[in-house]
């Protein structure tokens, strides 16, 4: 594993451990002022939170072990393990969100005013700067490192940062209109909320679950590149994929037949150097044919 590559793991990790220790922190606290006040919602804040927890913990491991060599039973590498794991999130977001409403609808006929609201106002707004700052640092690494998982964990606390801000203006107006039932209806929509995240990132996981390719605008990157290298003829066979934070690219490029084989051996390592600078990180297989191959023309 190079310098670079190191690096970028230990980011990860540093990453995923920061979120752990601060949902842990979350998820204690609002579970104890939710029992303490009574409020529903902050309660379905606590389970929102500790779904945020099981999230980080999954992250944490994920990018602990996606970056592993590919060895004789992996030989893609461990790349995949950040797809379930944001499959895996997805499905735990939903859970929560089904539970929250049960919970919530459980609680809409209730006469009892939440007790000492002064508290679950403060540690909402606490949860708000806390869940800003983690999920943007997480966005970051994300975004360098090409993280999945991450990115799941990012949009976990992203999602938390609006059901809190729901919560926090909710616990404000029954406060000020003495309205017991807008606990569970904030509670319900909270969940719907968490509920669209969830889906969302479902589709996304499971798409690259099913090797769908790249995204057009990076195939884009790569057609230009091949199409704008002088010493290609014609090319065929693009096929792309993801595996966790790794793109993974193989291509037939068709070159001069009289080519020597030491400069077409030249040419494929420019190209692989070139894809691989704009879309690291990256793997690049290209197999090379000889312009006027009938089988090579009929392939395109």
């Amino acid at each position: 594993m190079n310098e670079k590559s190191i690096l970028s793991f230990d980011s990860k990790k540093g990453a995923a451990s920061i979120s752990v220790f601060s949902n842990s922190v979350l998820v204690l606290t609002k579970l104890v002022v939710g029992i303490f006040t009574g409020s529903v919602s902050i309660v379905s804040e606590a389970a929102h939170s500790a779904v945020d927890l099981l999230a980080a913990l999954i992250a944490y491991y994920a990018v602990s072990t996606s970056d592993k060599q590919a060895d004789q039973q992996h030989s893609y590498g461990h790349g995949k393990i950040e797809n379930i794991s944001g499959a895996v999130e997805a499905l735990l977001i939903i859970v929560a969100a089904l539970w929250i409403i049960y919970e919530a609808s459980q609680k809409l006929s209730a006469e009892a005013m939440p007790k000492d609201l002064e508290y679950g106002i403060a540690i909402m707004i606490i949860s708000i700067i806390i869940n800003y700052f983690v999920s943007r640092r997480l966005f970051q690494v994300a975004k360098t490192t090409q993280s999945h998982a991450l990115e799941a964990d990012a949009l976990h606390l992203q999602a938390d940062i609006w059901t809190s801000v729901g919560v926090l203006a909710g616990l404000i107006a029954i406060k000020v209109t003495g309205l017991i039932w807008l606990d569970p209806v904030i509670a319900i929509v909270v969940a719907l909320i968490i509920f669209k995240a969830g889906y969302d990132m479902t589709k996304k996981s499971l798409s690259e679950l099913t090797d769908s390719a790249l995204a057009e605008e990076e195939q884009a990157i790569i057609r230009d590149i091949i199409e704008n290298h002088s010493g290609i003829k014609d090319y065929h066979n693009l096929r792309t994929r993801r595996s966790g934070s790794k793109r993974l690219v193989d291509v037939h490029i068709i070159l001069e037949a009289d080519l020597p084989l030491r400069q077409a051996h030249d040419i494929c390592d420019e190209i692989e150097t070139l894809i691989e600078t704009r879309l690291a990180p990256c793997d690049v297989v290209i197999h090379s044919e000889p312009f006027g191959d009938s089988k090579a023309q009929t392939a395109k």
